[in-house]
């Protein structure tokens, strides 16, 4: 039975030490037991910030053993700074032996697929299911997430299509109410085949959304409470982010 925790840091700082550290276990462990590990990356200051601690000190993991996935990017042109893919290359993965083809990008809007964020999408969907036996996704081990003020995940946005995705596991989103408006995103059909959903919060201004969808929110209302791993879901809270939990 999955079981969610929460668990609550002075800051950001501590917050990202603790989720190295159980990073290194988890994903060594793993490797130990199966050769390889999967893991889905995220954006935003948190979980960069993870990136690049993993780049000082990630233990023993063997990343030539690790694939990568993103959950959400947006679609801009291939070395565009805003790009998620772009900086985790520049916080990890140009700075570790993680194997060129176990770095699964999703498209760029100058990319072979051209301009449709759709065709983009359907692609990185079947992406997915090649590397998997019959099944629409690996079973990651890991999936980072951090989370907007709304409540956001990946580029999962309260009250939108997306959010609401019940069959598919990779759609376009082309009218974010974050900038840039185009995306492609992971779904949360998607997340819930990870074995460990992280969720990495920081700041104040998250308080309210991490109270409602640890108490148990609609994940159309706050789709971080529908991100659920199917062995543990684990929330890394600094103390801001934390300080309405006994509120809500």
């Amino acid at each position: 039975m999955s079981k969610t925790s929460v668990l609550q840091y002075l800051d950001a700082q501590s917050l990202v030490d603790a989720a190295r550290s159980r990073f290194v276990e988890v994903i060594t462990a793993a490797q130990a037991q199966r050769g390889s590990a999967s893991v889905v990356l995220t954006g935003g200051g948190t979980g960069i910030a993870l990136l690049e601690a993993l780049r000082k000190d990630s233990g023993s993991v063997d990343w030539g053993r690790v694939d990568i996935y993103f959950g959400d990017e947006r679609f801009l042109p291939s070395g565009d700074p805003e790009r998620n893919e772009v900086q985790a290359s520049e916080a990890l993965l140009d700075h570790v032996d993680v194997h060129p083809d176990r770095v699964f990008r999703m498209a760029a809007s100058d990319g072979p697929h051209g301009s449709d964020p759709e065709v983009a999408a359907a692609t990185y969907a079947q992406i997915l299911h090649s590397r998997t036996e019959g099944e629409p996704t690996p079973e990651f081990d890991i999936h980072l997430l951090g989370m907007g003020g709304e409540g956001h995940i990946n580029s999962l946005f309260p009250h939108t299509d997306a959010v609401r995705e019940q069959h598919r596991y990779v759609v376009a989103v082309e009218d974010s109410p974050k900038p840039p408006p185009v995306r492609i995103t992971l779904t949360l059909p998607a997340v819930r085949r990870a074995q460990h959903v992280w969720l990495l919060v920081s700041g104040a201004n998250k308080a309210e959304a991490v109270a409602s969808a640890v108490g148990g929110a609609d994940a159309d209302d706050v789709p971080s409470a529908g991100a659920l791993g199917t062995e543990s879901t684990v929330w890394f809270l600094d103390s801001g982010a934390a300080s309405k939990l006994d509120t809500v």
